[in-house]
């Protein structure tokens, strides 16, 4: 019998309300040794996907390391998408280890989690195969992680992956939580998003805008 398809989306795609976003040590110690990603592609990429969760209203954790001691302060670029939330602080590597962390994603009650981050090698690989192992869906957004090298990163991505982590990207991100361009009440805040800091996805829709009155819906 021939297969029928359906107009449903996959239960794997994510929405707004399915699930909570850690973003983890994005610190400026942590930033000065990142070689697998060129420092200002890595901030855009954090600021894309902390203005997407925070204007689709996604539950988002703001996880430091030793940031009065070592680190230095998270990012403005995700600070600023999160204004007055509190940033929990931590002194293990993983963040799946310290208890703060847990209360909170036991209090968002949140099964599907997706993670960004650094070093991918140990502050994204630690929590995400701990979470996995106590039953979680866990995503990562491989184009906001970072690491001492290319060849870090990438094993840490495979090994996330071996273990049943879905990779994806920041623009993804942002563009499967609005999905359809039907949806204007954040119609508007996602071609902002891309717009201001989507690169030549922005781009084009800034010379759409202007030279044809174009609009995605």
């Amino acid at each position: 019998m021939p297969i029928i398809a359906k107009a449903t989306a996959a239960a794997g795609l994510l929405t707004p309300q399915d699930h909570a976003l850690l973003l983890i040590d994005f610190q400026s110690q942590m930033a000065f040794a990142t070689n697998s990603i060129d420092g200002n592609t890595l901030r855009t990429n954090a600021a894309l996907i902390a203005r997407a969760a925070a204007g689709f209203k996604v539950p988002t954790i703001l996880n430091t390391v030793a940031a009065k001691g070592f680190s230095g302060p998270m990012f403005t670029e995700i600070t600023d998408a999160f204004p007055g939330q509190e940033l929990l602080d931590r002194t293990t590597m993983n963040p799946w280890e310290d208890a703060n962390v847990i209360k909170v994603v036991n209090a968002i009650g949140k099964q599907r989690l997706v993670f960004a981050g650094l070093w991918t090698s140990v502050c994204i690989v630690d929590p995400v195969l701990s979470a996995i192992e106590q039953g979680f869906e866990a995503y990562v957004i491989t184009d906001a992680c970072g690491d001492i090298s290319a060849e870090a990163h990438e094993r840490a991505v495979t090994r996330m992956v071996q273990v049943g982590a879905r990779p994806m990207t920041s623009l993804q991100y942002l563009l499967e939580l609005q999905r359809d361009w039907a949806r204007s009440e954040t119609y508007g805040l996602t071609t902002g998003i891309a717009e201001e800091i989507g690169g030549a996805y922005g781009l084009g829709i800034t010379y759409a805008k202007a030279m044809f009155g174009a609009h995605e819906g």
